[in-house]
């Protein structure tokens, strides 16, 4: 019998790509398929989580995570990724500084405060796996036949290191990370740049384009409009044009 995304509790956002919420933190997670391959988008809040997202990315695509992009570098975006031993990973460049001690004890006590037990923060951050891959511009990542994906350092903006990916089809489909949120007000944390974040919506928007379908890091699918009128928002809000 096939497994659905629906029966896996996630969303199918266009052919062979789809999104997952998750408890706790309402932080989506999303999934590309290609042939023989698999890019997971953000890896969850803790290694648990990431290995069930890694199980069920698994069951829906017949084979093993290939690739994981993070979008930025908070825990409930990469405290997961241990969990995918053997993928190759992304992240936009100069987010090292993150992985360092400095960076590392900064994550866990964000996650502390933002009530993550303190346990797993321990054991998400001594098994914290740095990206390989520095994304400076963009990079186009080879799924296979008829499946190519552009990763884009569109930031700074939400943070100093925000990452979005674009899938190409019909619809398209943009994983925006943090820089866009529905379900509540896009968060400003100290490593936000809210002077560039506008322009990292623009920059997001001119790849997307008015028809894709937008994937933001918290909340519902949304459209192009949406994400003109929130990067309005943050421009009014922040003071900048």
């Amino acid at each position: 019998m096939t497994v659905t995304w629906e029966d896996l509790g996630w969303e199918q956002v266009a052919t062979g790509v789809g999104r997952c919420r998750l408890p706790g933190w309402d932080c989506t997670v999303g999934l590309v398929l290609g042939e023989g391959t698999a890019l997971m988008v953000d890896a969850g809040s803790s290694p648990a989580e990431g290995a069930r997202l890694r199980l069920a990315a698994e069951e829906l695509a017949g084979h093993r995570v290939t690739h994981l992009a993070l979008t930025h570098p908070h825990f409930d975006h990469v405290f997961g990724a241990a969990a995918f031993a053997g993928a190759e990973v992304y992240g936009a460049v100069g987010v090292d500084a993150v992985y360092g001690p400095h960076g590392r004890a900064e994550l866990r006590a964000d996650a502390v405060r933002n009530g993550l037990d303190a346990r797993v923060a321990d054991e998400a951050v001594e098994v914290l796996v740095p990206p390989r891959h520095h994304v400076s511009g963009e990079w186009t990542l080879d799924l296979g036949p008829g499946r190519q994906v552009l990763l884009a350092n569109v930031g700074p903006g939400h943070t100093a290191h925000d990452l979005v990916v674009l899938v190409p089809g019909s619809p398209e489909v943009v994983f925006c990370g943090d820089l866009v949120e529905e379900s509540g007000e896009p968060q400003a944390g100290p490593d936000a740049v809210p002077s560039r974040w506008p322009d990292a919506l623009d920059r997001l928007l001119s790849l997307g384009g008015p028809d894709a379908r937008y994937v933001p890091g918290h909340g519902a699918v949304v459209d192009a409009a949406f994400v003109r009128g929130q990067r309005d928002a943050l421009a009014a809000r922040f003071g900048v044009s």
